[in-house]
């Protein structure tokens, strides 16, 4: 039924990560096969491409569905329907920033104090060129095909390039001075695929499933037992995605309590749940969260 693309290259081993663990694995002849498929009704088609390139194609209908970054969206001006971001990135669940960056001794510490008619080095150039003209500023934009950061000062005056943290923009010696754009992994459509009831319903079930698998990602279900006369001090020690599930069991047997937390939080709150009375506590992974 639906045709998918999923993003190639930095993306590529974070977003089969992801599918798998969703029930959706993606199965191809070898690592570098552009073609694949998923054993679920839904999915025709699978295609593996570089993110530059999907939201041109979903846009064009030769993909009903795909993977990409806000910031390839943004660059191609891709006209598509977006379904929502995917809080993941190539080695984090942080965002991607495409940012502005100058030499660290540069005396431009704004956007605004950059010269006029600067050389700008970046893997964007069209949303670099509207960026610059919505601020005023006169630039001669050249397309960079990677390692932005070692063109300056020789060959560019500042570069538009993506960072996770910074860190490797610090260590090249150079300088964030503007936030263009924070760029989350996002699930893009095409519109007229969008507009077929049957292929709308298959594309927001394959969002449940993705979404559900990263909301899960982190947490632990906590499962334990206490007698009534500690509900009360073990329920001021649980937190809870929503309020905590409580069961009273038989025969006066005291509660059972159910809830999910942060899987960073256990080895504090296991020890503090028992000091405060209760018993038989188990901890147990969560592969999905469906709210």
């Amino acid at each position: 039924m639906l045709r998918l693309v999923l993003p190639k290259g930095s993306l590529e081993k974070a977003t089969l990560e992801l599918f798998e663990a969703a029930d959706l694995a993606v199965s191809r002849n070898s690592s570098v096969d552009y073609k694949a498929t998923i054993d679920d009704p839904r999915i025709a088609e699978v295609r593996i491409l570089r993110p530059q390139e999907i939201p041109t194609y979903v846009a064009e209908g030769l993909f009903d569905i795909g993977i990409t970054g806000r910031d390839w969206v943004e660059e191609t001006a891709s006209d598509v329907v977006s379904l929502g971001e995917l809080k993941y990135s190539k080695a984090t669940s942080l965002p991607i920033r495409v940012v502005v960056a100058v030499a660290g001794d540069s005396p431009a510490h704004t956007v605004d104090q950059l010269p006029q008619g600067l050389r700008v080095s970046t893997e964007y150039p069209e949303l670099t060129r509207r960026y610059f003209a919505e601020k005023g500023i006169e630039a001669d934009i050249r397309l960079s095909y990677g390692a932005s950061e070692a063109k300056i000062p020789d060959i560019a005056d500042c570069i538009v390039d993506i960072t996770e943290t910074g860190r490797a923009l610090r260590a090249a010696g150079l300088r964030i001075i503007d936030t263009m754009l924070t760029s989350y992994t996002e699930v893009v459509v095409n519109k007229d695929s969008y507009a077929d009831p049957v292929k709308r319903h298959a594309m927001q079930q394959l969002m449940t499933l993705l979404t559900g698998t990263l909301d899960a990602r982190g947490k632990v279900l906590v499962k334990l037992n206490v007698a009534r006369e500690n509900l009360d001090q073990v329920l001021a020690l649980v937190p809870a995605l929503k309020s905590p599930t409580v069961s009273e069991l038989a025969g006066d047997g005291g509660f059972a309590v159910e809830t999910v937390v942060a899987k960073n939080q256990i080895n504090v709150l296991i020890p503090a749940l028992k000091d405060a009375g209760a018993t038989g506590i188990l901890e147990l992974p969560i592969s999905k969260i469906i709210a």
